[in-house]
Parts: structure tokens; sequence; C-alpha cells
């Protein structure tokens, strides 16, 4: 079969795809009947369809297919499947629309990340009923990370405010409380200026030597710079403070969220 054929062939298996999902009724109500079962059955017609319009060369019908597929998936609560379906789509975009490619990417990413935390979440809790405190710590640190990448602050904010206080007091940990309460401190820069600047007055309080530490004096340069609005100043303060102390990617991507805040900014840190 030539190309045509199989571009044909995939946009019938698509409106039989689109028959079979509109007959499985409501979907709540087709979960107890036969509904489920034609949902996967439209899932995998999708798919089929999307990887004809891969051989006839049609990448965005391709792309589009697969996203088709994802949110079945995602209805299914196949997450595995959805994340996989979205990238299937974000390559064939790529040929096509970049910038819905994107969107695909990015879609697979953040259910990759939310499993994650799930993962890391079950994790801490198993250290924490054996006692293994420093496990626990390290799992839900890495839930503190994923979440402030998904922008689920408040989330972050609460871990890495529980991990400063469970080390401050460690004379072997409490070097690394200061990093954590820098953290929780952009977390809360990002969400409301001014809670921001109440969260560093009380993580000074509870541990002292935050005051004297760099991260300290490097938020409080940016809460000033925040304040008059001076995108040079803000990003001054950051170079200074990265010529000495590397920023990684997590923090860039923080201190990017916030800039961004800034009237007129243009949203980088050169």
């Amino acid at each position: 079969m030539d190309n045509t054929g199989k571009e044909k062939e995939a946009i019938q298996l698509m409106a039989d795809a689109d028959k079979k999902v509109k007959s499985s009724g409501s979907f709540l109500g087709g979960m107890f009947g036969g509904g489920h079962h034609k949902v996967e059955e439209a899932c995998e017609m999708y798919c089929r369809a999307a990887n004809m319009f891969k051989m006839a060369k049609n990448w965005s019908a391709a792309g589009g297919a697969f996203c088709k597929a994802a949110h079945l998936h995602m209805q299914l609560q196949n997450k595995h499947d959805c994340a996989t379906s979205f990238i299937d789509a974000g390559n064939a975009y790529k040929k096509s629309d970049p910038n819905e490619a994107i969107k695909c990417l990015n879609a697979a990413i953040d259910i990759y990340t939310n499993m994650a935390i799930a993962h890391y979440e079950q994790a801490a809790d198993y250290y924490k009923g054996e006692e293994s405190n420093s496990s626990a710590n390290k799992c839900l640190l890495k839930v503190g990370a994923y979440c402030a990448q998904l922008e689920q602050y408040q989330k972050a904010i609460e871990i890495y405010e529980q991990v400063g206080a469970n080390t401050m007091d460690n004379p072997l940990l409490k070097y690394s409380a200061k990093e954590y309460f820098f953290k929780a401190a952009l977390c809360h820069f990002i969400v409301d200026e001014l809670n921001a600047k109440i969260a560093v007055e009380k993580y000074e309080e509870m541990f002292p030597a935050f005051s004297d530490s760099r991260e300290c004096k490097l938020l409080k340069k940016l809460l000033e710079a925040h304040e008059e609005q001076n995108s040079e100043a803000f990003t001054e303060a950051v170079k200074e403070f990265d010529s000495i102390s590397r920023l990684d990617q997590w923090h860039t991507t923080l201190l990017l969220r916030i800039k961004k805040t800034i009237q007129g900014d243009e949203g980088d840190l050169k």
C-alpha cells in the first residue's frame, strides 16, 4: 500500500476511534459497562493511525493522533502510557510544529515528575517507619525539588522548612540547613514578596547562623531589587553570588521565575 493509501486508512481509523469514544457513553457511567473496553480500543486505534500518518510523513496528523491517545490514557489512569504517547506526539510534531512539540514533551515531563513525587513520598514514609530519618529527609528533599518545578510551591515550602528545622540542631547537618531555608524562601518569593520577607525574618530567628550566610544576604538584596522593580540590581546580585557559589539549574529556574515578575523584564539572568 502506498503512502496515500496509508493516510486514507489512518483517517478512517481516526473516524472509527472517534465513534468508539462517543459510543462509550458518559465515561463514568461507561466504566461499569463496556465503556472502559471501548475507550481502550479507541486508544489503540489512535496509536495505529498515528503510526500510519508517520509512514505517510504527515507529521501534524501523527502528532494529533498520539495526543488523542495520550488524553484517553490519562482518562484510563494509565499514566506511564499517557507520558509515552505525549513523547511520541512530541517527536512527530518536531518535524512540523515545534511549539506543539514543546507542549507535548512538557506534558510528558509533568507526568513523569508527578510519578517520581509519589514514589519518593512513599519511600520517605517507609524510611520514617524504620527511624531512618536521614534517608527519609533525602527522599523528602527530592519531593520538594520536584514540587517546586511543578509550581506546587506550598508543598515545597513545607518540606524545606521541615527538613531545615530537623537539621539545624544537628552538628553534622546544620551547615545544610541554610540551603533548605534558602530554597523555602525562594519558593515563598515566587508566590508573594511579602511572604518571602516574613519567612527570611522567621528563619533568622529560628536559626541565627542563617543571618550571616551568603544565601540570606542574597535574598535581602533580591527582595530590595524586587521592591524597587530594578531588574539590573536583581541580576547583579545573582551574578555576584554565582561567581563564588555556582547556582544549579533548579535555583536558576526559580530565580528566573521571580525575575519575570519585575515589570518590563525579559526574563534572563545575563
